[in-house]
């Protein structure tokens, strides 16, 4: 095997450049693909990840497996994350730009199904966040948050025991002779 080539201070620069534009496509694809994504790793989640890891080495270091190219595209990706955390929360424009904002799903007991369907999430996936927070019944939920870390956040009627009725009125167990 023989040894690598010294990389010029040129070479370098280039591997920075190059670095931060993978960065900039790889944050801005993330970003596309939505909150939900963001939020707890499935085994195909992170297969991805390592997959878009691997693809976007090549892209950054050239097939250079220099000590000083390791460093560089390293050094770019945590100066870059650093500079946009500190632009993000100095800009608050930004930080919705960047990291988003958060997306009622559930209000009034009622699902708004065009933002459901523009966050990607299925009516199972709603469900779910909505059970775990004990509740079985739409008409429990006063409002149900995707958050931007992709967690989705649920807000019961103040008795959650009890159910709304169409007319706004809340139907308590006990109002139905049942105990």
């Amino acid at each position: 095997m023989s040894p690598l080539p010294p990389i010029s201070a040129r070479g370098l620069e280039v591997q920075a450049a190059k670095t931060a534009i993978v960065f900039a496509l790889v944050a801005t694809g993330l970003r596309l693909l939505g909150k939900r994504e963001a939020s707890q790793l499935n085994v195909y989640d992170l297969a991805m990840l390592m997959a878009l890891a691997n693809a976007v080495q090549n892209a950054m270091t050239g097939a250079k497996g220099n000590i000083g190219v390791g460093l560089v595209t390293s050094s770019v990706v945590v100066l870059l994350a650093w500079g946009l955390t500190r632009l993000i929360v100095r800009n608050p424009g930004v930080e919705r730009l960047v990291i988003g904002s958060p997306t009622i799903l559930v209000h009034g007991g009622r699902v708004l199904t065009d933002r459901l369907r523009r966050q990607r999430l299925s009516s199972d996936e709603l469900m779910a966040a909505i059970r775990g927070y004990g509740l079985s019944d739409l008409q429990q939920v006063q409002t149900a948050v995707l958050e931007v870390d992709g967690s989705i956040s649920v807000i019961p009627y103040p008795d959650k025991r009890s159910v709304r009725r169409p007319d706004d009125r809340p139907q308590h167990p006990d109002e139905t002779g049942e105990d």
